[in-house]
């Protein structure tokens, strides 16, 4: 097959799982899960039924997918964020805000949330975040920022879950001092 064929196919699936994709989560935020077929996404996404079951066997995997790309997104948008500060301290408060910043503003309590926040997608997108937090800490740490008596994995656990008050809390003010006082407990010891 001529290279510019196999691009140009590769090109029209990427499409239609993105539009696949956008389409769903548009019938899930106007509908609600519940009522959400595979006939009414196919419609939204301007494909047939079968070409859509060669793609996804239901609203579920189409919505793991959806979600799988959105926190591709957040790692990506994270990593972007880490690469445009300076110093190691600043590379960490930076991402660090920017997480709860995200963990406060995306919606939570729902069914679909509840759906999306389980299964092994999950599990490798939380493995790879705490990678990365664990890494800044580590920068940190040699740069003389943050205490060295705690192994950055566990200050990596330790940052990740307080950070998850963020979405309890009131305001984007409010998520600002809890990152402060999450990096306060952080500092080295006097």
């Amino acid at each position: 097959m001529p290279k510019l064929w196999a691009q140009t196919i590769e090109e029209h699936r990427r499409a239609v799982h993105d539009a696949t994709l956008d389409a769903t989560a548009a019938l899930v935020a106007e509908h609600g899960l519940p009522s959400v077929t595979m006939s009414q996404i196919a419609e939204q996404a301007g494909i047939g039924r079968a070409t859509l079951y060669k793609y996804f066997p239901d609203v579920e995997a189409i919505l793991t997918a959806w979600h799988e790309r959105q926190v591709s997104g957040h790692l990506e948008h994270l990593r972007q964020v880490r690469d445009e500060s300076g110093d190691a301290a600043e590379r960490l408060e930076a991402v660090l805000q920017t997480y709860a910043v995200m963990t406060h503003q995306r919606p939570h309590g729902t069914e679909l949330i509840a759906m999306l926040h389980r299964g092994a997608h999950i599990d490798r997108a939380h493995q790879q975040l705490a990678g990365f937090i664990r890494d800044l800490l580590a920068d940190a740490a040699k740069a003389g920022d943050i205490r060295e008596d705690v192994t950055s994995e566990e200050l990596a656990s330790y940052c990740l879950h307080a950070l998850t008050a963020a979405s309890d809390l009131p305001s984007e003010a409010a998520v600002r001092r809890l990152v402060t006082v999450t990096l306060a407990g952080m500092r080295r010891p006097r």
